[in-house]
């Protein structure tokens, strides 16, 4: 009777050994997945705000390239080029919004983008020099704010 009560806690033993390990292996399968899912969704908002942050100080050089040769008249034949340039430009940063808008939960990073897209927009509209400088202090500051409120996106994440 002793052999068989030694091979039942035996055998008992090995299950709970091995219940345990498949608890804590399925545990850390989860946590690994986690954090590759996480750190996947981290890296592509870091690429996905940087390039909206370039995008937007690119169409903001557009804009101010097009309102000078525009204002100045320096040379007419460069207007349509640089309006085209601006309009490129501009599609570039759309696209690197929606990306934005895809990859963020965070309404407040969403909309500061927006409002930085849209300072940049008005640069064109500006009727003398005062006014644009006005609205591109305004542009530039907008787009550093936006630079700053996505950082809260790309933190590294905490373990659950």
């Amino acid at each position: 009777m002793e052999i068989v009560a030694t091979s039942v806690i035996a055998v008992v033993g090995t299950l709970l050994g091995s219940a345990s390990t498949y608890l804590f292996q399925r545990r850390a399968t989860r946590r690994a997945e986690w954090f590759a899912r996480t750190e996947r969704l981290r890296q592509e908002r870091l690429d996905a705000y940087c390039a909206l942050g370039g995008a937007l100080a690119n169409y903001r050089r557009g804009q101010l390239d097009y309102w000078f040769a525009h204002h100045a008249r320096r040379s007419p034949g460069d207007v349509p080029e640089l309006k085209r340039e601006a309009q490129r430009l501009r599609t570039v940063a759309l696209e690197a919004m929606f990306r934005v808008r895809l990859l963020t939960e965070d309404t407040g990073t969403v909309d500061t983008a927006q409002r930085a897209l849209r300072s940049v927009d008005r640069l064109y509209y500006a009727t003398d020099r005062d006014e644009l400088d006005r609205g591109r202090d305004a542009s530039r500051s907008l787009i550093d704010e936006f630079v700053t409120a996505s950082k809260s996106g790309v933190a590294l994440p905490q373990l659950p």
